[in-house]
């Protein structure tokens, strides 16, 4: 019986693991206010979210700074620069979950966003559709430059940012 019971524990914990995703390549994360907008075109991450049992999921992200695009080359030069993104003293932008519940529109992560060496806890509303052995997380959230001490204050720039990651996934 001991045997069995181990096994049983063993197959249910590879059947969690096995709910891993790998992010393809045609992901798209996008930020935009009244005065910039553009893509972080270099982003990794660990996905483990199986709908219908939340308390294993983890939803972990790196956004490498230096991938900023905003279609200027200039532009994308300050952003990268001491004055807005630093991306040398902070090369990535970093989520990372403790908590993912289901909402009425879909699901919740919550946890802790580092940027610019600044960590706040935050909740990113997403839904996640499924066909298959892919899906595709859509996540639409506000983030303020000036908490995470991104730019001067008082500067002509908006300091609402609205990003929308679209990630499709495919299981590992």
């Amino acid at each position: 019986m001991k045997t069995f019971s181990f096994l049983l524990v063993l197959l249910i914990s590879l059947t969690s693991y096995s709910q891993g995703w790998k992010i393809l390549e045609s992901h798209n994360v996008a930020f935009s206010n009244k005065d910039v907008s553009g893509t972080f075109d270099d982003i990794s991450g660990t996905i483990v979210f199986d709908p219908a049992n939340l308390k294993t999921a983890k939803l972990n992200f790196k956004l490498k700074v230096e991938s900023i695009n905003t279609g200027n080359g200039l532009q994308n030069k300050h952003a990268r620069g001491d004055e807005w993104f630093h991306a040398e003293k902070y090369p990535y932008i970093e989520f990372e979950s403790t908590k993912i519940e289901k909402t009425e529109a879909g699901f919740k992560a919550i946890g802790k966003l580092e940027m610019h060496g600044v960590k706040k806890e935050v909740t990113i509303p997403f839904t996640f559709s499924k066909k298959g052995n892919k899906g595709t997380f859509i996540a639409k959230f506000n983030v303020s430059r000036s908490e995470y001490n991104v730019g001067k204050k008082g500067n002509d720039v908006a300091d609402l940012l609205k990003i929308t990651a679209t990630l499709p996934v495919q299981k590992k």
